[in-house]
């Protein structure tokens, strides 16, 4: 809801402060009185194009800030401030605009952003949302009732889905040669590595095999030479024997010499043991060429892997685990698409269905709505007015058609789209009509008219105050009107006077307003029959319930 206005340096507006009623508030006036100009700074606050010819002669740059209590919910929390939430505009001379959002520097698109849920202004063709396909098939869509809007929900889910499902098919065909690409070089990673059959640990076992086989002829010379050391008569092996011997004698004359005897008897023992073993070493070590071979060629074959996988069997055989994971994604991608081949499937027979199904609803809505507003438009004083709604082909996440309105503000006018037949009057009076016809059109808190009662006068204008009223029960209303019809059913009654070249604005109350009807009705507002015309008016007003 829009608390408060201030404006200055715009137009014929030096300075003026508005606070405005939650209800109807009325603006009046004599024509070029400044009355537009306000509605002018109200959409700049809301984020309207900007020109340097709105900045009011010989001022450095127009201003306004508009102060509204914020609804909740985004996007208006992120820049509310204890409930409330501060748009506002200047216009330099030279051209150039700013914008601000609770005093801080915004672009023009955050106020657009922020006002398409807090105002809506109807007249000169300034912001009528009913203009648009979606805005109209939404009306449409409301007034078939809640079950059809549940289906109209319902199908823009499936439609969003189908797109997502669309968009990673499309991705994944898009990868498709790269994937098999890719498949093939780690089929043959793979491949490589496990008939290679590596193990941890063994590069350094064919090493020292390697070294032993090279080796082969030095190390059974070593050993044998070794083994003659030890083994040969009279040395090695048999000298500890006997000394061992002598030693038993020694250690039956003498216990001390015990211990000598034991050292010797393990030496002897170990020597034994020593010999056996150079042995069984010398009979290990064979002279075999192709072995050698085989291991050199297996070293190589290692090292291979290594310069393509990793330093070390360790590094290789992490490679082959990463690769054969990495394969297992590649492959469950193709599982992906046809899965998700067999959801879009799914998704397209069940919004078919659903969307038949809106399409009916909205054939049979259709002429009852076109009824409605016909009859609305002739209690708002256009008795010869004709409205059809036209069902076009469409498709998207409303469903396959659209909804047209077609409008004809005369007899013998043929119908026509609604934005290029009507005058700026007529479409303030259309929207009346809809909102009159279901007010929960949708939750904009503040409705701005102007030009609304353009060409009506009598009944008719007793026919738009009283629904201006109506739709001031449950939103904001502000209205600029010539017509004390309508300006009688006011909560809170703004009256704009230009004395000098200046606008100014005043809330008129009891006498005041009096005197203001009786303007509006004779010219005179002095005259005493024009006042006991603009009581009777206002009585009326307070005295007939607000139109639903």
């Amino acid at each position: 809801m829009l608390r408060e206005l201030h404006i200055s340096d715009l137009g014929v507006i030096r300075d003026l402060d508005l606070e405005l009623h939650p209800g109807l508030n009325v603006l009046t006036g004599e024509t070029g009185a400044g009355k537009t100009m306000i509605t002018v700074g109200l959409a700049l606050a809301l984020g309207a194009r900007a020109s340097a010819t709105l900045v009011r002669a010989g001022a450095k740059a127009a201003r306004v800030q508009a102060r509204f209590q914020a609804p909740p919910g985004a996007p208006w929390d992120e820049w509310a401030e204890e409930g409330e939430l501060v748009l506002a505009r200047s216009v330099e001379a030279d051209g150039r605009s700013s914008a601000r959002v609770g005093g801080q520097v915004a672009p023009a698109s955050t106020l657009v952003e922020l006002a398409t849920g807090l105002v809506e202004i109807h007249g000169q063709h300034q912001g009528l949302r009913l203009l648009s396909a979606a805005a109209q098939t939404e009306f449409l869509d409301r007034f078939a009732g809640p079950g059809h809007l549940r289906r109209v929900v319902e199908h823009r889910g499936l439609y969003e889905r189908a797109r997502q499902v669309a968009e990673q098919l499309a991705t994944l065909d898009v990868q498709t040669r790269d994937r098999e690409r890719e498949i093939d070089l780690l089929d043959h990673q793979i491949r490589e590595i496990e008939a290679a059959a590596i193990r941890a640990g063994e590069i350094g076992e064919l090493e020292a095999e390697e070294s032993r086989l090279s080796h082969a002829e030095r190390l059974l010379e070593a050993a044998a030479e070794a083994r003659a050391a030890v083994a040969d008569d009279g040395g090695g092996v048999d000298a500890l024997a006997r000394a061992a011997a002598a030693l038993r004698e020694v250690a039956a004359i003498d216990p001390g010499g015990a211990p000598l005897r034991e050292r010797a008897l393990s030496l002897a023992e170990e020597a034994a043991d020593l010999a056996r073993g150079l042995r069984a070493y010398q009979e290990g070590i064979a002279l075999d060429p192709e072995r050698l071979s085989g291991v050199r060629e297996r070293i190589q074959a290692i090292r291979s892997l290594e310069r393509k996988y990793g330093e070390g069997e360790e590094q290789v055989l992490a490679f082959l685990e990463r690769a054969r994971e990495r394969r297992r994604r590649l492959a469950a991608a193709e599982d992906d698409a046809a899965r998700l081949r067999l959801e879009a499937a799914e998704l397209d027979a069940r919004a078919s269905a659903l969307a038949a199904e809106i399409g009916r609803a909205r054939v049979a809505s259709a002429p009852r709505l076109a009824a409605a507003l016909r009859d609305e438009l002739r209690e708002l004083g256009m008795p010869d007015a004709e409205v059809e709604v036209a069902i076009r082909r469409s498709s998207g996440p409303a469903g396959t058609e659209r909804a047209e309105l077609l409008f004809s503000p005369g007899a013998g006018q043929a119908l026509a789209p609604l934005a290029r037949a009507a005058s700026g009057g007529e479409l303030s009076r259309t929207m009346l009509a809809c909102r009159s016809v279901m007010v929960d059109l949708d939750a904009v808190p503040t409705l701005v008219f102007d030009e609304v009662d353009a060409g009506i006068g009598g009944r008719a204008a007793i026919a738009v105050g009283e629904r201006l009223a109506g739709l001031a029960r449950s939103r904001q209303i502000l209205v600029v009107t010539h017509l004390p019809q309508i300006a009688s059913f006011a909560d809170r009654h703004i009256r704009v006077e230009k004395s000098g070249g200046t606008a100014t604005a005043a809330v008129v109350e009891d006498d005041e307003r009096v005197t203001e009807l009786s303007r509006m009705l004779s010219g005179l507002p002095e005259s005493e029959s024009a006042a006991l015309h603009a009581e009777e008016l206002l009585a009326r007003a307070r005295r007939r319930p607000a139109h639903r």
